[in-house]
């Protein structure tokens, strides 16, 4: 398969690429870090109830997945991709600011839904400028994607900081201040024109590629990872609030999500020297059992008297429980999934584990409502299905091998 010459243009590397890519990784994490753990907060603060907290959180989800590959099939059409960053990052930034005015529920939900078609493609369009620097200029994408954890860490830790002193109130000005700083280090995205696209592919190819997608293999890995990744919704949701019902302080919840994030990070460095050699669905497997010690556990720690360590133990788990579910799915899918068929492939799983986050964000409300913390016992019981789908790709892996 040969990719077609770059244009004169194209093949000039802009100026200061790599540096202008952190910057952009950086800050569009940099509002992410804010809205995960502490959006909820504010939310609670405003008084509005657990179903309606979880109705809030859950209907842009369902939206996402149709704005976000919407945007980013037009821009791959648009002259430049960077424009149409900038022009989303800008909309995002205005739309931001309708959770200052005043409104019930239902208004703080329509500014959510209408904030998510803009903010969703921020994501997909900077990794397609980076993967477009890599195809052509050989640069690094994880040297560059390091600083959106970077920021994200940060923020996490700052923003937890900040909350403590001025309250959940404070989270608007907060969310609108990283939106902000996204739209205008957007002005500095990489020009790099229409992306590369390969020369016309005829089905003898690959004549194999439609059906992968179909196979009961593929399907169950792509059906336990979305279980797992939804597993995590009730946390997502009620994590913060139900910490801060505990007493526990918004910059200690901070440095709890941070946690998230460099257990993630150290499973990123460790995967190929540990996991590397494993099929995809042994990590999954591995993936989902850790998923289900972490649910358990959750409603177990404050009444053992575990305190803050156990709560930090758990949260460690995510680096297994989502990180390295991630990297087996990414595996999977480089092993088996010819290359003209890999968008249709992430949209598949994209698609899946968006409508199961959805899905179980949306019933956290009554859940969190009716158990308190033993909602997180539902979440183990769902991480307990992608360990039986796990279970089930490994037969089908060992039979087809």
């Amino acid at each position: 398969m040969q990719l077609p010459p770059l244009s004169p243009e194209q093949a000039v590397k802009p100026p200061r690429y790599e540096l202008r890519m952190s910057l952009l990784f950086g800050a569009m994490f940099l509002p992410m870090g804010i809205h995960l753990p502490y959006f909820p907060l504010w939310l609670a603060d405003r008084g509005f109830t657990a179903s309606e907290v979880a109705m809030i959180l859950s209907m842009p989800i369902f939206v996402r997945i149709v704005a976000a590959p919407l945007v980013t099939m037009l821009a791959d059409r648009a002259p430049e991709r960077a424009n149409v960053l900038i022009g989303v990052a800008a909309a995002a930034l205005l739309l931001s600011l309708g959770y200052f005015l005043p409104g019930d529920a239902a208004f703080v939900l329509a500014v959510s839904l209408a904030l998510i078609v803009v903010w969703s493609p921020h994501g997909p369009l900077a990794d397609s400028l980076a993967l477009s620097g890599v195809r052509r200029y050989g640069a690094d994408y994880s040297r560059m994607r390091i600083w959106g954890t970077i920021s994200f860490l940060t923020a996490n830790l700052v923003g937890g900081a900040v909350l403590e002193r001025h309250g959940p109130g404070v989270v608007p000005a907060l969310l609108t201040g990283g939106l902000a700083c996204m739209a205008l280090v957007s002005l500095l995205s990489p020009r790099l024109g229409r992306p590369r696209k390969a020369s016309q592919l005829s089905a003898a190819d690959f004549p194999g590629a439609g059906r992968v997608l179909s196979d009961p293999a593929f399907l169950a890995i792509v059906g336990g990872g979305a279980l797992l990744i939804a597993s995590h919704g009730f946390l997502y949701a009620f994590g913060s609030i139900y910490w801060r019902s505990l007493g526990i302080a918004a910059d200690t919840a901070g440095v709890l999500w941070a946690l998230m994030v460099v257990a993630e990070v150290v499973v990123f460095f460790l995967f190929r020297r540990h996991f590397g050699h494993l099929s995809p669905a042994t990590i999954l497997g591995i993936s989902a059992a850790a998923g289900v010690v972490r649910w358990a556990a959750m409603p177990l720690i404050w009444p053992l008297g575990l305190g803050l360590a156990g709560f930090a133990a758990t949260q460690a788990l995510h680096g297994l429980s989502t990180g390295l579910a991630m990297l087996g799915l990414q595996k999977m899918i480089a092993q088996s999934v010819p290359e003209e068929r890999t968008g249709a492939a992430q949209g598949i799983a994209f698609a899946a584990n968006s409508t199961g986050m959805a899905i179980v964000t949306l019933g956290s409300g009554s859940l969190f409502d009716a158990l308190g913390a033993r909602g997180f016992l539902v979440m183990a019981v769902i991480a307990t299905g992608a360990f039986v789908l796990a279970l089930v790709a490994l037969r089908l892996e060992l039979r087809g091998g």
